[in-house]
């Protein structure tokens, strides 16, 4: 397994400077769209998280991973047609620019489905 990173600092020194590009972008679009989320290193990558883990990112060879669970890739199928995904991951191309606006609804999607598990569970603790 790879070293774990102690800050997003860290992790984003350990590429070249092209790929440390794309993270901050990452790091930027998903600092506007939670910004009420707190950055973590999680499973050894950088994430956002609020009461429960939101969303990844991490380098690959040759894309850039984005993890924002199962519920983040199957809610929005129809969008994602054009990238490689799997049951909770997106590839972006390092070759091609971000899709900025999409990144933001899945982040916000998932914030959305955290803010609704947790009155959820506090309801459920109420009875």
């Amino acid at each position: 397994m790879n070293p774990k990173p102690n800050s997003i600092q860290e992790y984003f020194s350990w590429f070249p400077p092209e790929i440390q590009a794309k993270l901050q972008q990452m790091r930027e679009i998903l600092q506007q769209a939670l910004p009420e989320a707190e950055e973590v290193i999680s499973y050894h990558m950088p994430a956002f998280k609020t009461t429960e883990m939101l969303v990844y990112y991490a380098a690959a060879k040759s894309h850039l991973g984005f993890y924002p669970t199962s519920s983040g890739v199957i809610n929005f199928q129809e969008e994602l047609a054009g990238y490689v995904t799997s049951k909770g991951a997106i590839q972006f191309p390092y070759g091609e620019d971000l899709p900025e606006e999409l990144i933001v609804s899945i982040a916000q999607f998932r914030a959305q489905e955290a803010v609704e598990r947790a009155a959820a569970k506090k309801k459920k603790k109420l009875k």
